[in-house]
């Protein structure tokens, strides 16, 4: 008797455990799937994928506590708020709101299940990467997978031809990897050499051809020496691997030498590898590395995230890049694509938002954003988008000298209903052309112009004849490295997300001291004096912008040498010895430089720059040519850091 009841409880839980499941099967999941080229045959159907054919996918959960989460990103980017600037780690992120434990399991199952092999999983449990063959995939998801006739290109896509019901208890956020209507397109251009309108564009850059570096960019828009990105990491969103050996060729013609790490990760199984040989182009790729560095030379590391444009979707590379160990605070995207529901990659970018991770965007190179242009992900709200400008410099390798729009850098009002940030709402009011309903862009932009110096195939390296605001989002990443160094040496964390302070400032009294407000040329919006569609609120103008990005240093130093005088004869060397001391909380690192000595005199510290927190000594040595006049000269050391200058002084006596 016993022994029948537990049987009739077991078949009763049995029971209920599958209508439980049945009660859940074939629900649409929380993000769109299908295209509507498809579902209106505007993309007539010409064929079905092989049933045996392998297809890799991602299946993405939904982020929980959602209410709770959106106080805390407001709260995060509040400066009255206590939680200001307190961002999580990836296992606090995971703990309040990622997807439960037992949610991930029994995802896992269910695509074992359904025959699917579990390839790749995350510390935050959003995304599981399976594989399996496309019967599996369309009994798993009750689709079925169609090959279609693109209406634009020249080429079949796959796609599914309803949304994904999967039979299963939890519901999902997206499966990515399900078509592939739009390949994913770099925002870089290039002209024709011969072309009149790139001709000399640039003319004063120290790059081959005058064409410029992206050490050019550094200084034209940072202009010192003494912050770097050192303790900084940087990260890459790539969709095809790359030759570092390309980066290398740069390197040797610019007459530069790379110190930075750089690592390739793969994050979804495909190749690291993108070889010429191969019929593989890698300019995107390089043109990314080299212009972050270029901006930020001493970061501890530089992270190439790469992942397939043909069979996953950007949910492996955007996860990965919210999950790595550790985290870039600064990241950049030159890639642009168009989804079947812009809301799909939301989970990544309030991360990144709550961990403080910035991604730059480039916001295209096809002038004012119009319906089908490539736009997103640039009109996103938790992301900065970077529009372009046509830069002059003074001299070659020199400062900043004019700035305009750039006639095809992208702009405008959100093509993907995204709706008006509130750190937005009050600039919109006062731009005339701005949405106040949908977000605007771009935020801010730096040259994009056809002026630089590219090298992608290791030979036939390019002058003047490469642009677009692939070049611009990048650089920013590397400035940010730069403001988030003089930050962490103040003491302070990182910045995270800069929208918010970036629309403080413009509206603030110190604007066109800390900005390059441009207000001359055109995208299809006019640039105009403030915030406008063309440029948002312009380029960086270098210290300015640190200091009111990341705040001047709390303290102050002093700075001393001995000896004071120094005796050296014609074609002799002296030295002295330079001491900083620091105090009232200063915290970061001071660059020596020497003004003052005369012709046939030359200056040199040993280290030029004292490391944060800035207290430390520097051999100085100073040579004297056997053509140098003799007599007295007085030599002043001047050292910067965090904001303050203090100077000191050597005597020297030269004789015969």
């Amino acid at each position: 008797m016993i022994r029948r009841l537990s049987t009739f409880v077991l078949t009763v839980v049995a029971l209920v455990s599958v209508v439980n499941v049945v009660g859940q099967a074939q629900q649409p999941l929380m993000t769109r799937h299908t295209r509507d080229e498809v579902a209106s045959r505007v993309a007539p159907l010409v064929g079905h994928l092989s049933a045996t054919q392998n297809m890799r996918i991602v299946l993405v959960l939904p982020l929980r506590n959602q209410q709770e989460l959106d106080t805390l990103l407001r709260d995060l980017y509040d400066p009255s708020s206590a939680a200001y600037r307190k961002f999580l780690t990836v296992e606090q992120f995971t703990e309040k709101f990622g997807p439960a434990r037992e949610d991930y399991e029994t995802v896992k199952s269910f695509a074992r299940a359904n025959g699917l092999q579990v390839r790749a999983g995350s510390r935050n449990r959003m995304i599981l990467q399976v594989s399996g063959s496309v019967a599996n995939v369309e009994k798993a998801l009750h689709v079925s997978m169609g090959l279609y006739q693109h209406p634009t290109e020249s080429r079949t896509f796959f796609a599914p031809d309803r949304e994904p019901t999967p039979d299963l208890s939890v519901r999902l956020w997206h499966v990515g990897g399900l078509d592939n209507y739009s390949i994913p397109k770099p925002m870089f251009e290039r002209r024709n050499g011969n072309d009149a309108d790139v001709i000399g564009e640039a003319t004063t850059g120290s790059c081959p051809s005058k064409s410029f570096c992206g050490s050019d960019m550094r200084a034209a828009y940072y202009g010192g020496t003494a912050l770097t990105g050192a303790g900084q990491s940087l990260g890459l969103l790539e969709y095809f691997g790359t030759d570092l050996d390309d980066v290398t060729t740069y390197y040797r013609n610019a007459g530069q030498t790379n110190n930075v790490p750089i690592t390739l990760l793969s994050t979804d199984g495909v190749s690291t590898s993108c070889l010429a040989s191969a019929g593989c182009d890698d300019t995107e790729q390089t043109l990314d590395i080299t212009q972050a560095l270029g901006m930020a030379p001493g970061m501890s590391s530089l992270v190439v995230y790469v992942g397939d444009a043909n069979t996953v979707d950007d949910a492996a590379i955007f996860n990965a890049m919210a999950t790595a160990n550790p985290l870039n605070a600064q990241l950049s995207s030159s890639w642009s694509w168009r989804p079947a529901d812009p809301t799909v990659d939301e989970p990544y970018f309030q991360e990144f938002a709550a961990q403080g991770q910035n991604l730059f965007q480039a916001s295209g190179d096809s002038g004012k954003w119009t319906a089908g242009a490539f736009v997103w992900p640039a009109d996103d709200g938790l992301l900065v988008s970077v529009g372009g400008t046509s830069l002059k410099t003074a001299s070659a390798g020199g400062p900043w000298a004019s700035e305009t729009a750039w006639s095809s850098g992208g702009g405008g009002i959100s093509t993907n209903g995204i709706a008006i940030p509130s750190w937005q709402v009050t600039t919109a009011a006062g731009c005339s052309k701005c949405s106040q309903t949908l977000r605007n862009g771009p935020d801010v932009s730096a040259n994009s112009d056809y002026s630089f110096y590219v090298c992608a195939d290791q030979t036939s390296c390019t002058a003047n004849s490469y642009g677009g605001t692939s070049f611009a989002a990048p650089m920013w990443a590397g400035f940010l490295a730069l403001v988030n160094q003089q930050a962490v040496a103040n003491g302070q964390p990182t910045l995270g997300f800069i929208n918010p302070a970036v629309y403080d400032i413009g509206l603030g009294a110190d604007y066109n001291t800390d900005f390059h407000d441009t207000t001359s040329g055109s995208n299809g919006f006019s640039a105009t004096v403030g915030f406008d569609l063309a440029t948002g609120w312009g380029s960086p103008t270098g210290q300015a912008l640190i200091d009111a990005l990341a705040g001047t240093s709390t303290g102050t130093f002093t700075v001393s040498a001995a000896p004071k005088a120094v005796k050296i004869a014609q074609g002799g060397t002296g030295l002295s010895k330079v001491t900083t001391t620091v105090s009232g909380g200063f915290n970061s690192a001071i660059s020596l430089s020497a003004s003052g000595q005369g012709t046939g005199v030359k200056v040199t510290f040993n280290p030029s720059t004292i490391a944060a927190p800035g207290s430390g000594h520097a051999g100085m040595q100073i040579r004297v040519a056997p053509t140098a006049t003799t007599g007295l000269r007085k030599i002043t050391i001047t050292a910067t850091g965090g904001g303050v200058t203090q100077t000191t002084t050597v005597n020297i006596g030269i004789t015969k």
